[in-house]
This record gives structure tokens, C-alpha cells and sequence, in this order.
């Protein structure tokens, strides 16, 4: 890929957001990052940022004004939006939980690691095997081919 992908991270914990810049800062990933505290300003940032390439979206399941799992509905109905890959990081093991991501269209579903190590480690395979790794669909938007 010649242009870096943007990594969304929709998360409302201040300690969780640090922690994932700085997972991803120890492991030399280089693209652009942005962060959004709750679901209506991640669907605000995809909406109004048409220059932003999306490549992948981390996304907690408990935030205020509009939590994760309305917001991935919202994500995975709207053509434009529906092929950039989410993964769902959270605290929550609940099976209920994991089932509904999963049926909302999630396309990974990770319960956040307790120790600093394992968040770090977590994140960075994450990062690599999105971002590096797996192929994804082109999407035309404004006249401009991204693989998204």
C-alpha cells in the first residue's frame, strides 16, 4: 500500500486509549491513529473525514451517548462504511456479548488484556495482521481507489 491506512480507536477510557498508542508506538507501527470517545462521534469522524483512510477500527462495546454495539449496527448497514474491518475490543467475556458483535458484523471480538505486556503484544498482532497481512476489498470513494 502506497498511502499508511488511519487505525480508528472509539474508545471512552483515557488509560486504554494511552495504552493503545503506546502499544502501538513500541512497535513501530507508523499510521495515522484517531480517537473517538463514544459511537456517535466515530460515525461523525467516517462521515466527515473523507480524506481520513480508514483501515481498520478498534471499538469498545461500553460507551456513553451511543455505545459499540449500536454503533457497529449503525457501521455494517451503511454501504460506504460496512467493508472496513472492526474489531471489537473490550472487557466484557459475556457470550451474549460475543454472539451480537458477531451477528451485528464484527469481524473479531477480543476481550482486553489485564496486564500491560499482554495488551501490548495484543494490540500489535492486531495492527500487523490487519493492516499488514490481510487483504481487503477495494472500495471507489470520490473517484479515488483505496483498499479498504
Amino acid at each position: 500500500m502506497n498511502k499508511k491506512a488511519t487505525i480508528l480507536i472509539a474508545d471512552d477510557d483515557d488509560d486504554d486509549r494511552f495504552l493503545m498508542q503506546s502499544a502501538l508506538s513500541d512497535y513501530g507501527i507508523s499510521n495515522p491513529t484517531a480517537f473517538v470517545k463514544d459511537g456517535i462521534s466515530l460515525l461523525n469522524y467516517l462521515r466527515q473525514n473523507h480524506d481520513a483512510w480508514v483501515g481498520l477500527i478498534l471499538l469498545d462495546l461500553n460507551m456513553p451517548r451511543m455505545d459499540g454495539r449500536e454503533a457497529l449496527k449503525i457501521l455494517k448497514s451503511e454501504a460506504k462504511l460496512r467493508k472496513i474491518p472492526v474489531v471489537v475490543m473490550t472487557t466484557s467475556k459475556a457470550q451474549e456479548d460475543i454472539e451480537d458483535c458477531y451477528a451485528l458484523g464484527a469481524n473479531c471480538y477480543i476481550v482486553k488484556p489485564a496486564s500491560f505486556d499482554a495488551f501490548n503484544e495484543t494490540i500489535a498482532t492486531l495492527i500487523k495482521f490487519w493492516i499488514d497481512l490481510s487483504q481487503l476489498p477495494v472500495m471507489q470513494k470520490d473517484n479515488l481507489k483505496m483498499a479498504y
